[in-house]
């Protein structure tokens, strides 16, 4: 059974109910000339949560399904120390053939069961090169694991590239939580081939732990271009976290305008509306159409929680803009003929917060009014920002939300 054909392939319980699809395969490496022995399988259930299933729990396995005992332990996977992820951290990797002391990389790896019925990887899949270039059409052959050497040091030079290329189509929150679950030096790898528009998504759904880990592996002129893909908010708070003269290396890199938005947020403490108001909402002046304002909604890069209102402000409409006039429900246009002028249908009667507003204020802001973004004003009635809902349940929720088990009492269940 080769690996890299089960990546997502579906696991079901005895009754035909899925489970969930598999993300990698958990093995042990224990000598260069010594099968690694395979433990079992990390599957992702719903939350985006991975598991470990022991081999033990598999009854079936094919390319097409899996089926397991139906006794499956809902405990988050943490891989433990001599433990590989075969996708994560096998596809790649350089080695050299024993033979002919030849260059290759590994594109696939195979297990089978021996005869006490564990499984373990006995061939790997290679692609030959030539003087550590590894060409795309290259010779490909398959080799015993014995056949090899340089893989047992999982510290080896690997590339990303069968790894990312897996990743590609995935929202930022699943590439994330798939990153999340990678040795330090392997994430760095990973988050070094992602573009910059796609690793910055990607960051901006990560613990902040993960977010200064990776930002510390790339050059700083890619760290600040990373910075400026993304929103000024969450720029803010990661650089809030970095040392005063890192953080402002970094700014000096970025480009002035995309570095003086978030130097305005850096004046703000961290909970405030200051502090989690995203400085570039969709501004329009008091004589823009309906029609004009359905169409900068429609900006794919908006989130929807900034896309469902339009700030109607007096020029300038750069924040801090002229004077804030009220706000445009995205329903509401909706329901407007599309010339009618965004100034007739603005609600006029919502009360701006000021950005020391504390987060508790704004959450009761946002619950009292079924709002899902507010608008912020200074003192002098100008537009700075808006602060949206899930900004906020950023930091309402427990620094480890994204790690915590459903189900903290029960115990890890793995292999022996």
């Amino acid at each position: 059974m080769f690996i890299a054909r089960l990546a997502g392939v579906a696991v079901f319980d005895p009754n035909g109910d899925q489970v969930g699809r598999i993300r990698d395969v958990v093995a042990t490496l224990r000598s260069a000339r010594q099968p690694p022995r395979v433990l079992g399988l990390v599957v992702e259930v719903p939350m985006r949560r991975r598991i470990f299933l022991p081999m033990t729990r598999v009854t079936a396995l094919d390319p097409g399904q899996v089926i397991t005992t139906g006794v499956v332990n809902m405990r988050r996977f943490e891989q433990r120390s001599g433990e590989t992820l075969v996708l994560a951290e096998l596809l790649d990797r350089r080695a050299t053939l024993l033979e002919s002391d030849a260059a290759v990389s590994v594109v696939d790896v195979g297990m089978e069961q021996d005869r006490s019925r564990d499984w373990v990887i006995t061939q790997l899949f290679v692609r030959r090169g030539a003087s550590g270039t590894f060409r795309r059409r290259g010779e490909t052959v398959v080799v015993g694991w014995g056949d090899v050497a340089g893989l047992a040091d999982v510290e080896a030079n690997q590339s990303a590239a069968s790894l990312v290329a897996s990743l590609e189509g995935k929202r930022p929150a699943d590439v994330a939580s798939a990153l999340h679950e990678l040795t330090p030096k392997r994430r760095g790898e990973v988050a070094a081939a992602l573009d910059d528009e796609m690793l910055a998504d990607v960051l901006e759904e990560l613990p902040e732990d993960d977010q200064i880990q990776i930002l510390g592996v790339l050059e700083q002129e890619r760290a600040a271009d990373v910075l400026e893909a993304m929103a000024p908010d969450d720029a803010a708070d990661l650089l809030g976290e970095l040392p005063p003269d890192q953080a402002e290396q970094l700014l000096e890199l970025m480009e002035p305008e995309d570095a003086e938005d978030v130097r305005r947020l850096l004046v703000y403490d961290e909970y405030t509306a200051g502090g989690l108001m995203n400085p570039e909402p969709v501004v329009l002046p008091p004589d823009a159409t309906v029609a004009e304002a359905l169409a900068r909604v429609r900006n794919p890069d908006l989130s929807p929680a900034l896309a469902s209102q339009v700030y109607v402000c007096r020029p300038p409409l750069d924040t801090p803009t002229g004077r804030f006039i009220g706000v445009a429900y995205i329903q509401r246009l909706l329901r407007e003929p599309p010339a009618t002028l965004v100034s007739r249908v603005c609600d006029t009667d919502l009360e701006p917060l000021p950005p020391e507003t504390q987060l508790p204020r704004l959450t009761t802001y946002l619950a009292t009014y079924n709002l899902v973004a507010l608008p912020v004003v200074d003192a002098n009635g100008h537009l700075l920002g808006a602060v949206t809902v899930d900004d906020v349940l950023d930091h309402l929720l427990p620094d480890d939300w994204r790690d915590r088990d459903q189900d903290e009492g029960r115990e890890a269940d793995r292999g022996s």
